[in-house]
């Protein structure tokens, strides 16, 4: 077992707040041990297991609980011979755990309701229905080290010479031995002065030089084809998770607009500070 239980990551405190109650029998409010009448509850545990690192997590709850209440008891009793007083790196750590708590159980009720059956079939029409217009293209290439090379390229090309021969003599790239055939791709999958050139040629095209990181490339449109749609049930997590991103990205800029957020300027502060952990023990 670790030596000192770790706080709870936010989202997981929320998800756990989530969970139903239990009808009957203990609870998260049920005592499990007292020290010096200092109550450790069941929660307590349940809390603290949760905020294992996953190799602790497999091992079994028999296991588990005994070791996790008898770290509990043992913080207890370090805690009460601490004292009253609480150490201002403490008191600030609270202060951050609290605001982070809370705010993860805003942002679980925001995207609770931020992904309904009919928002995600709205979302599916939006990007997947009738105005739906990605294209794929099967593309081949010629690369070379330097402008001139290719712009002499062109020219034979442009007089006549065949393509796929000329991508098996002088291009240097992977696929010159292939004619220069690259496949099919879609948008993105190139780099972007690459994917530019063939987004504006028409089938059978071939592109004035073009330079990318890789060198020069006289570029080949042979196909352009609709991609088709994904189905919803594909797309379904997908278009949940954007859902519910843009819900709690709009809802914290409204918070943040409407608050009143002052940042006081303050002589001789410099970022480099936060690294200075003696500062805390003023």
């Amino acid at each position: 077992m670790p030596k000192g239980l770790t706080f709870l990551p936010a989202l997981a405190f929320a998800a756990l707040m989530a969970l139903p109650a239990l009808a009957e029998g203990p609870g998260a409010d049920t005592v499990v041990a007292r020290v010096n009448g200092q109550e450790i509850r069941l929660g307590h545990v349940i809390i603290a297991r949760a905020s294992l690192p996953q190799q602790y997590q497999q091992l079994p709850p028999e296991v588990l609980y005994d070791a996790i209440l008898e770290q509990l008891i043992q913080q207890s009793a370090l805690e009460q011979a601490h004292g009253d007083e609480i150490p201002n790196g403490v008191k600030l750590s609270l202060e951050n755990e609290r605001r982070s708590l809370l705010a993860a159980e805003e942002i679980e009720k925001i995207m609770a309701t931020a992904a309904g059956e009919d928002d995600l079939r709205a979302a599916y029409e939006a990007q997947y229905g009738a105005a739906y217009d990605e294209r794929e293209f099967n593309a081949s290439h010629i690369l070379v080290e330097t402008e001139e090379e290719a712009q002499a390229i062109k020219a034979e090309l442009d007089g006549g010479a065949d393509f796929a021969a000329l991508a098996k003599e002088k291009s240097t790239g992977p696929s010159g031995p292939n004619g220069g055939e690259l496949g099919w791709f879609e948008k993105g999958m190139m780099v972007p002065e690459f994917e530019t050139a063939v987004m504006t040629l028409e089938p059978g095209q071939v592109s004035d030089p073009v330079q990318t990181q890789f060198g020069w490339h006289v570029v080949k449109l042979n196909e352009s084809r609709q991609k088709e749609a994904p189905d919803f049930d594909s797309v379904r997590d997908d278009l949940a998770g954007e859902l519910r991103q843009k819900a709690v990205s709009e809802r914290v800029d409204a918070l943040v607009a409407a608050a009143e957020v002052e940042r006081p300027e303050v002589e001789g502060l410099e970022p480099t500070m936060i690294h200075n952990l003696d500062l805390l023990r003023n």
